[in-house]
């Protein structure tokens, strides 16, 4: 924290280096006048992220400093840039009037928002949770880590190594992560600098100040009742995050009522790798759509926030898959149940984190509107679930509270038109409060009275121009015009001379003032008074109304899976115990709804097993869609498991318990990692984490590097999953290398397949259909020359091209690949030379390229086609 420095300290800068000082790594919003100011290093930073004027404050020349500031009214604009950028921000407000203060105003911070600790609906994603983490690396290599939102309640924990730990972290996305100063190193080693930190002191970070700190907060003897109590790396974790959240001052936490452990056995294992690769809840590319935004059709935050963990934590538990599926299925058969639901549904609004903010005393009176509206909507859908047949549905129905007790006291005491902020008044029905009432109708008889007395002096004095008027400066006074100066009373007090009129005040006047102003004050304090009561009376409400939120979480969710899969065409998988995968006209959800309009999807079957075909070889040229292919796969497995529908026309998903993906690579040069590099790395991860139920996803392993060693890593991997000892890993094995091919027949769980193509010409049309049997070419060249590539370079390729197949024909004559000692397999990589081939070489070096005109060259390539199609 610096100080800021002036060469003699005013009062007012003495006060802001006192507050300053409390919270070091804060920028600190001084609240002045009219506008937030920020003052040396703060300005700096500020300046920079709201792109707003830095300016410098001089007291002399000595004494100039960085100032930076925007109006208090735009603070909800600025905040969240702020955060966004990663900084923690403390907002320091003006706790008395000024013209009551006696020296300088009294301040103080009135808020601490941080990336992961803010109640702000201007900073907080609306689908998304805003998570803050903790991190404890224990010596023995056990990974803590410990997962709050504090907007929602929601406070997760688990533990195992680092990976685990990381993958966690890259599916929940906390906006901040805190973790041991001392262990910096070791946490960016594991972890990376991707993430908003913090550091705490390492007497945080001990095992009976966290148990103490959680028994504490849930008022019970020991963490058993959580499942957490074997759990220390993870304890510890989550003790941290109630250590940072009283020290920011977040300590009204009535709504963080459990402890919930993410259990590893319960869900599928997607490491970080196909997190990225499958796009489930962000795109690779810019424009890019991910899974979530075709799955997610949900009307409530909560319910796309609950989507959003479905995604990222597919089941591995059959029951739990059918329970949802069957619900699915409801909606699906029942149109008309669906839409109802929804319009139930659609009003409830974030009814999470309304009911936090009832718990942390800051809800507003608009919020508490929204919050009877709610309720309002709760009993009209548990009844419809609870007169359906579906058992899932009226389980449901068992869990919804109308608190009807909490609904009908916010109906009778508030007005349906409220203010935003509760010191405005106007917010009570009548007959809620009786000195209210009476305060209300001296207030409200006010106009008549004033204009008894106006028509009374009019009537005294002759002036039918005579005004009652109020002004925030004078009060209540009577305007003369100048023509009538004469025609003014001796009793009155002249207060204001105006260039065509005089303003006068009576005692009559300023006694009734004092009396109107003295009653809108007492109202202001009744109903503030009100308003806090009713808020206490709604947190007595707070453990059933997040019930509610989980419930209408859980059935939006349904009810948006059942929504796609009718709009999609998806159908009801079977997902069984076996490790069968049969697809039948399977389509990629993304890619299917991106297609131009009237340009069909072409769907694929797809079947794997561990007896007979446990790993598919797919060759085919780029652009035939065998990366889709891979992609889709995959993604029907995860909907199914996440208890959704499937783009397929039926399918059979043998559970998984793990889908790993290699699909694409790309640098990542600040780890000195080339694109071969994170290629192996993220390989390497998936041989080292196989198991028996694993869905296996391979996309041109090998090509980062030359074709030999490239076709030898690749060649050894698939043997690799056939043989080995413990698991059979379905497979699907996307691949130039043609010569992997011959692994087929050697190996009876392999078979080859290719995504067809079909020349025409000279071109050639990808089919996009997956047929049995390997492709035995590539098209590269032709993809080039679609691409737009120059004729010259074109026909250039096919010169070398052939030149190194005849080049490799010769070398193998030398030394055939087959005669390479193996386990009991054969590999040929070459075929042998023929005449045909002599006849195309000859061809080709009578051929000048630099004369051949586009047309000729054309001519010669469709002679040097018929001359392969008699080869054929």
């Amino acid at each position: 924290m610096t100080k800021v420095k002036e060469a003699k300290e005013t009062p007012l800068m003495k006060q802001y280096n006192a507050i300053k000082a409390k919270h070091p790594g804060a920028l600190l919003l001084f609240r002045v006048g009219d506008f937030y100011e920020t003052f040396g290093d703060d300005a700096v930073t500020a300046s920079k992220i709201l792109n707003i004027t830095l300016t410098k404050r001089a007291n002399g020349a000595a004494s100039e400093m960085a100032l930076a500031g925007f109006p208090h009214h735009s603070l909800d604009t600025y905040l969240p840039k702020l955060v966004r950028a990663g900084q923690r921000v403390a907002i320091c407000d003006q706790l008395e009037d000024p013209k009551d203060a006696v020296g300088i105003v009294k301040r103080g911070v009135t808020e601490l928002v941080t990336p992961g600790i803010t109640l702000n609906d201007n900073v907080l994603e609306t689908k998304q949770n805003n998570f803050l983490a903790a991190i404890h690396l224990q010596k023995n290599g056990a990974v803590g880590v410990s997962f709050m939102d504090i907007s929602t309640g929601e406070f997760y924990v688990a533990q195992g190594d680092a990976d685990y730990c990381e993958k966690l972290l890259q599916s929940f996305m906390p906006s901040e992560v805190l973790f041991c100063k001392p262990r910096r190193v070791e946490f960016e080693q594991h972890f990376g600098n991707q993430y908003n930190t913090y550091t705490l002191e390492d007497w945080i970070f001990q095992p009976d100040y966290a148990r103490e700190s959680l028994t504490r907060h849930f008022n019970t003897a020991t963490l058993k009742g959580f499942g957490v109590e074997e759990m220390d790396a993870g304890i510890i974790a989550a003790g941290a995050v109630l250590h940072y959240l009283a020290e920011t001052e977040h300590r009204e936490l009535g709504h963080v009522s459990a402890l919930s452990r993410i259990e590893e056995e319960r869900y599928v294992w997607l490491d970080k790798f196909t997190i990225r690769n499958l796009e489930l809840v962000f795109p690779q590319q810019e424009n890019g759509v991910p899974l979530i935004e075709i799955l997610d059709h949900t009307v409530t935050p909560m319910g796309g926030r609950l989507l959003r963990k479905w995604t990222l934590l597919p089941l591995k538990e059959k029951n739990r898959i059918d329970e949802r599926l069957q619900a699915v299925e409801a909606f699906v058969q029942d149109s008309d149940l669906r839409q109802t639901m929804l319009q139930h549904l659609k009003p409830i609004g974030d009814l999470e984190r309304l009911i936090s903010k009832v718990a942390v005393r800051r809800i507003n009176p608009r919020e508490m509107l929204q919050l009877k509206k709610a309720l309002k909507n709760i009993l009209p859908i548990k009844d419809l679930l609870a007169q359906s047949p579906v058992n899932q549905l009226k389980k449901l129905a068992d869990q919804l509270n109308p608190c009807s007790f909490l609904y009908e006291k916010i109906e009778r005491e508030l007005q349906e038109e409220l203010p935003i902020v509760s010191n405005q008044g106007g917010m009570f029905r009548e007959g809620v409060d009786t000195a209210l009432d009476e305060l209300r109708e001296i207030s409200h008889s006010g106009k008549d009275y004033l204009l008894q007395v106006q028509n009374r002096e009019i009537q005294r004095t002759g002036i039918s121009s005579l005004k009652v008027s109020y002004n925030k400066v004078f009060g209540y006074y009577l305007e003369v015009s100048n023509a009538n100066k004469d025609k003014v009373p001796a009793d009155w007090i002249r207060k204001q001379t105006l260039t065509n009129a005089e303003r006068y005040i009576t005692e009559e006047l300023k006694t009734y003032e004092e009396k109107i102003l003295t009653a809108e004050e007492k109202i202001t304090a009744i109903e503030q008074r009100l308003f806090n009561e009713l808020v206490l009376a709604a947190a007595d409400f707070v453990g059933a109304i997040q019930q509610n939120a989980k419930t209408l979480a859980v059935l939006d969710s349904l009810i948006s899976f059942a929504t796609v899969a009718t709009r999609q065409n998806y159908v009801k998988p079977n997902v069984t115990e076996d490790n069968v995968l049969d697809i039948k006209d399977g389509r990629h959800p993304v890619i299917e709804t991106q297609l131009p309009v009237g340009e069909p999807y072409i769907p694929n079957d797809v079947f794997l097993d561990d007896a007979s075909q446990q790993i598919i070889i797919i060759t085919g040229p780029n652009m035939a869609g065998k990366s889709a292919l891979l992609r889709q796969t995959a993604l029907i497995v995860l909907m199914a498991q996440m208890g959704s529908y499937v783009p397929a026309t039926a399918a059979h998903v043998g559970m998984v318990d793990k889908v790993f993906t290699r699909v694409g690579a790309s640098d990542n040069l600040s780890r000195g990692e080339s694109t071969f590099m994170v290629e192996m790395t993220e390989t390497a991860s998936i041989l080292n984490n196989l198991s028996p139920k694993s869905l296996v996803l391979m996309d041109e392993i090998g090509r980062g590097t030359s074709t030999y060693d490239g076709v030898a890593i690749a060649w050894s991997i698939v043997e690799y999953l056939h043989t080995h000892t413990k698991c059979k890993a379905r497979t699907l094995f996307a691949t130039h290398y043609h010569e992997l091919n011959e692994l087929a027949a050697d190996f009876p769980r392999i078979k080859n397949f290719n995504v067809s193509v079909k020349e025409s010409g000279n071109k050639v049309i990808f089919m996009r259909k997956l047929q049995a049997g390997g492709s035995a070419h590539s098209f590269g060249i032709h993809v080039a020359q679609m691409a737009g590539m120059p004729n010259a370079v074109v026909l250039r390729a096919n010169e070398i091209m052939h030149h190194l197949e005849k080049d490799n024909r010769r070398e193998q004559q030398q030394e055939k690949v087959r005669d390479i000692p193996k386990n009991n397999y054969q590999l040929s990589i070459f075929q042998a030379a023929d005449p045909q081939m002599e006849q195309v070489a000859e061809t080709l070096r009578q051929i000048d390229v630099n004369t051949l005109s586009p047309v000729e060259a054309l001519l010669k390539l469709n002679e040097l086609k018929l001359i392969l199609a008699k080869k054929s």
